[in-house]
């Protein structure tokens, strides 16, 4: 009898086994993805991958742009001292000095000017009456104004701007009315 139970309990834990495996079978089935959603994941992640990769070249592009646009900024603002006396000779020049001596100064800085110009160099327009805006002016000093509606206006420009390639590299010292 002993026998008897012993094999009834071991058929019994075999049943319950193998009711386990089927189960444990089941879960695996279902739990497997098919072979069309591995194909929708990697799908998926390429083209992330492709985006991600595009986003990087158009990001090292425009660098490299601004890199080219402004990498000659350094020597332009060194350049800018040599303007500036360019034109105060000019202007002691047509004061106290010859016509031809002046007509072959002009040329000369002219031709400076234009070479700049030509690398992006623009000269900031601006003159007394104008409206004192940061972005491009940096006031020297304050000085009573002679009238109300000079009042926060320039009243007097000290040393011209430059911007090179729309990016300001030397603001315009001017004398605001106070």
């Amino acid at each position: 009898m002993e026998n008897q139970d012993i094999n009834e309990e071991s058929i019994n834990n075999q049943e319950e086994n193998n009711v386990q495996n089927e189960a444990t079978a089941q879960e695996n089935v279902t739990a497997t993805p098919t072979a069309e959603e591995l194909l929708a994941e990697e799908k998926d992640r390429y083209i992330r991958l492709y985006a991600e990769f595009e986003n990087y070249k158009k990001r090292t592009s425009k660098e490299k742009m601004e890199f080219f646009q402004y990498a000659n900024q350094d020597m332009m603002v060194s350049m800018l001292g040599v303007l500036d006396d360019f034109e105060r000779a000019l202007k002691e020049i047509a004061k106290n000095g010859n016509p031809s001596d002046l007509q072959g100064v002009e040329l000369i800085y002219q031709k400076f000017k234009n070479k700049l110009t030509e690398k992006g160099l623009q000269t900031m327009e601006v003159k007394a009456g104008d409206s004192f805006n940061v972005d491009f002016h940096e006031a020297i000093t304050q000085i009573p104004a002679s009238s109300a509606d000079l009042k926060g206006k320039i009243v007097d420009v000290i040393e011209t701007g430059y911007t090179l390639n729309d990016k300001v590299i030397r603001f315009a010292k001017v004398v605001t009315g106070n």
